[in-house]
């Protein structure tokens, strides 16, 4: 079971949610330019006040597409009056001549004076495209975008990750919980707005649902490189004689000697790892959660801190990690309770692994499992990571910003 820790200060809570603020803050993707005195160089962008930039496409310092052509689209503004804008992909102009024209009409963006827009061809490898505007006072802006073009891109990989959540508040006999739908729903739009997951949520589920529903997903077709994140979220339960943990549903029983009422960890795991998918990774936010693991013993796997594969692109380091059979996992606890955390607060595990998830995957957009372990392993109770079924030796589980 989860239970409701009701002396947390309010102090900490505020720190806690100023801390994570900053944090996205700082990760923002906002498009908006950033001026600094003239003369100052950042990456060889220079900003003069009185001319402002806006890309809208791309958006990104740094872009891989696997393909040959990329449709540029950028806002123009300038207090003082724009007037000579110059386009450069490679230090040559795209179509032969000193620049090209701006698109006048601006359906949708007039909130700019004037727009950019045209499809850019690139070539093989690494494409810089910069832009040079001035006004009629003279001041110039420069800035960059770099375009890899590459064939074996994250999109030629044809892959489709999966998130299939399971979040229990109210149950038929157990006491109800506050925060299980709500962490559920947050990782779930994270998921699907900033991962590209197809998500499905399953709230307040019966035992039969969420067997069902697992059925269901074994009963899809995936390819090599799909993956599949299953999260669980409610009231938990461990028989000390049967040595198993249980998942309890919404029509459990509280006073059910045989645990006839709820779903066995060891039939979770069986029903888990014989879904086709190559890739499965198990988050599990209830009380003896950890018991998922059978063993116990140790914590699993903490990932070996690999971040970034500079000699790699993104979707080749991504075939690297998903080379092998994933099937790993990651609990609130282990053999203990949980706390359920603050009404409309999140849980102290979900909260964590949200923040996690709001680092986008830092520089390379890849959140790795070793680097999500790293935001919840200094909790209490502490988590508990591992493998089960047929896990591989060096297996990994990805999540891809987009």
């Amino acid at each position: 079971m989860r239970i409701v820790n009701t002396n947390i200060l309010l102090g900490m809570a505020l720190v806690t949610c100023s801390l994570t603020a900053v944090a996205q803050k700082v990760l923002t993707t906002k498009t908006n330019p950033v001026f600094v005195d003239v003369g100052n160089n950042v990456r060889g962008i220079e900003h003069h006040s009185g001319i402002e930039l806006t890309w809208i496409s791309p958006i990104d310092p740094y872009t891989t597409t696997n393909k040959n052509k990329i449709a540029l689209k950028v806002g123009i503004n300038s207090s003082k009056g724009i007037g000579n804008v110059k386009v450069l992909v490679n230090d040559v102009s795209p179509d032969g001549s000193r620049g090209f024209g701006v698109v006048k009409e601006k359906q949708g963006y007039e909130q700019f004076q004037q727009l950019i827009e045209k499809d850019i061809y690139l070539n093989n490898g690494e494409n810089t495209i910069t832009i040079t505007a001035s006004n009629e006072s003279g001041e110039e802006l420069r800035e960059e975008r770099l375009v890899k073009f590459d064939e074996l891109s994250v999109a030629s990989l044809g892959r489709t990750d999966y998130a299939l959540l399971f979040a229990t508040d109210e149950y038929d006999s157990w006491e109800n919980l506050t925060n299980p739908i709500n962490d559920a729903r947050t990782i779930a739009e994270e998921l699907e707005q900033h991962y590209d997951f197809n998500v499905e949520l399953v709230t307040n589920p019966t035992n039969a649902e969420i067997l069902i529903k697992l059925k269901e997903y074994a009963q899809k077709s995936y390819q090599t490189y799909d993956q599949l994140f299953i999260f669980i979220a409610g009231h938990g339960q461990y028989d000390e004689i049967y040595g198993e943990g249980y998942i309890v549903g919404k029509n459990s029983e509280k006073e059910d000697i045989a645990k006839t009422s709820y779903i066995s960890h060891s039939v979770l795991r069986n029903a888990i790892n014989n879904i086709p998918n190559e890739h499965i990774f198990v988050a599990m936010d209830a009380c003896f959660g950890g018991t998922f693991d059978p063993s116990i013993s140790q914590a699993g796997a903490r990932g070996n801190g690999e971040g970034v594969y500079r000699e790699l692109n993104q979707a080749e380091f991504i075939k690297r990690k998903l080379k092998f059979k994933t099937r790993q996992y990651l609990t609130s606890g282990g053999k203990e309770y949980v706390p359920d955390g603050r009404p409309g607060m999140h849980s102290p595990f979900a909260r964590k692994v949200i923040e996690g998830l709001r680092t986008y995957g830092g520089t390379d957009k890849v959140l790795t499992l070793g680097e999500l372990f790293g935001f919840v392993e200094r909790i209490v109770p502490e988590p508990r990571a591992g493998e089960f079924g047929d896990n591989t030796p060096g297996s990994d589980f990805v999540f891809v910003a987009q």
